[in-house]
């Protein structure tokens, strides 16, 4: 690539209380985003604007199943939780709930999992569905930004997270060119340090770096 380009990815389920100050912040940059939500996140009369402000913008809506199911063990990946059944309407509901949106298939090809966490058997489940399954780049702490204090050793501050980034950027031969770099809409109230406060942070030193900020099918 010619150019330096990272794909922010935002998933939300439960919350969007970073929803308003994530907008803003990337219409400040000029910045494009996919975001994957859940059934239960389409479906919330709360989140109803703010989703309709996101695909006004031109930001990639995708689906992140309908009901944020778990499908496969923690300990052992390969234990199936869910039935191909079972998965296939769940997410045929999350497209369902996208649809009142204006949202079709055809415009949302991409489907991140749930808790980012599959196997063989959900890729294989996912493009039986017509869809391409994608994940998050590993190697930075961006994902953690939904931890908070009383989860002990899991819990990882703003701070570290966007050291994390930086310090990879500037270690790797490539940077993050080409990332794909997950972070929360919303997290629980128990996090007081939101990351997405420190989101305008973030992308002005990136930009500084010579990084644009586009839509996840420009980076894959």
């Amino acid at each position: 690539m010619s150019e330096k380009e990272i794909a922010l990815i935002f998933t939300g389920d439960e919350y969007a209380n970073g929803g308003e100050s994530i907008k803003q912040t990337l219409q400040k940059h000029g910045a494009k985003a996919s975001f994957f939500f859940t059934g239960n996140f389409y479906a919330n009369p709360a989140f109803k604007s703010l989703i309709k402000e996101l695909k006004k913008d031109g930001h990639y809506l995708g689906a992140h199943s309908d009901k944020h199911l778990l499908y496969c063990d923690w300990a052992k990946r390969d234990s199936l939780l869910v039935t191909q059944e079972q998965f296939s309407s769940d997410l045929r509901a999350n497209y369902k709930k996208m649809a009142k949106y204006g949202i079709r298939k055809q415009d949302a090809p991409y489907f991140l999992p749930p808790y980012e966490w599959y196997n063989r058997s959900i890729s294989s489940w996912t493009e039986q569905e017509g869809l391409q399954l994608v994940n998050f780049t590993h190697g930075t702490r961006s994902a953690a930004d939904y931890t908070w204090p009383e989860m002990g050793s899991r819990y990882v501050s703003s701070e570290t997270i966007l050291e994390s980034i930086l310090s990879y950027e500037a270690k790797d031969p490539n940077g993050l060119n080409g990332f794909m770099l997950l972070l929360h809409i919303g997290t629980d109230p128990r996090r007081t340090d939101k990351f997405y406060n420190r989101l305008d942070e973030l992308l002005e030193q990136l930009k500084g770096k010579g990084y644009r900020f586009v839509r996840l099918e420009d980076v894959l």
